[in-house]
């Protein structure tokens, strides 16, 4: 029976000290119901129903919670407000970096060409000098 009483009131005291850190931690306009000061009281004098009251009635909604307290598809967000990560293409500012780039590509292209051709002719300097034409 002593180890009964002893795991309930770790249980208790687990449940009190998650409540309020969870209590101290939360943003003050998010708390539900009362001010945090009465939620700390609460839950300090009161352990097992203050903890479990603040988690019923007083921890601030998850963004995807519904008023009810259920779960809503969607993250809580109608269909057409629901944030979509952005493709590329789609992103207007990246579309309007294209009309920019082809200068810049242009020019990069052509000092890749003029240092490809360089290379060739050295590579064909260096093969003349190793072996020369026999006539």
């Amino acid at each position: 029976m002593v180890r009964l009483y002893g795991l309930l009131f770790v249980v208790q005291l687990v449940l009190a000290v998650a409540a309020l850190i969870s209590c101290l931690s939360a943003d003050e306009g998010e708390i539900r119901a009362l001010p945090r000061l009465v939620w700390v009281l609460i839950i300090l004098f009161f352990p097992l129903v203050g903890g479990i009251a603040w988690f019923l009635a007083g921890r601030p909604r998850r963004q995807g919670q519904a008023a009810g307290g259920q779960w809503r598809a969607g993250g809580g967000f109608p269909e057409k407000a629901r944030p979509r990560p952005q493709a590329p293409d789609d992103d207007p500012e990246f579309l309007k970096s294209l009309d920019q780039r082809p200068a810049d590509d242009k020019e990069m292209f052509d000092r890749w060409e003029a240092d490809l051709r360089r290379r060739e002719e050295d590579l064909r300097r260096e093969k003349e000098k190793e072996d020369p034409p026999r006539g």
